[in-house]
C-alpha cells in the first residue's frame, strides 16, 4: 500500500532527517518527496510505500503524530486513494 505523509510548520534544522528516520526504522519505503521552506514555514510532501512497514496504519500515523508533537510541527499519514479523491479537480 502506499500513503502520503505531509509535514507541515516553522523551519528548523533537522526535519527531513528524523521523519525519515522515524519511516525507515519501521521499514517504510520513501518513493518520493517534495519540500519547500516558505517565509519561514516547511512544508513537506512523502509518497511513501508501506509493504514491508512492521507497525499498523494507525500506529504509524500515531508515531508520525507523536514525533510532530515534539519537534512543534503537524505530520500526517492519508492512504493514497483518499488524499487523491480530497484533491481530485
Amino acid at each position: 500500500m502506499r500513503a502520503i505523509v505531509t509535514v507541515i510548520g516553522k523551519d528548523q534544522v533537522g526535519i527531513i532527517a528524523s521523519v525519515s528516520t522515524l519511516l525507515a526504522s519501521e521499514g517504510v519505503n520513501i518513493l518520493d518527496i517534495s519540500q519547500t521552506v516558505l517565509q519561514g514555514y516547511f512544508t513537506m510532501f512523502m509518497l511513501v510505500d508501506l509493504t514491508a512497514c512492521r507497525l499498523s496504519f494507525r500506529e504509524l500515523a500515531d508515531a508520525l503524530d507523536k514525533k510532530g508533537q515534539e519537534r512543534g510541527l503537524s505530520i500526517r499519514i492519508q492512504r493514497t486513494e483518499i488524499f487523491d479523491a480530497m484533491h481530485r479537480i
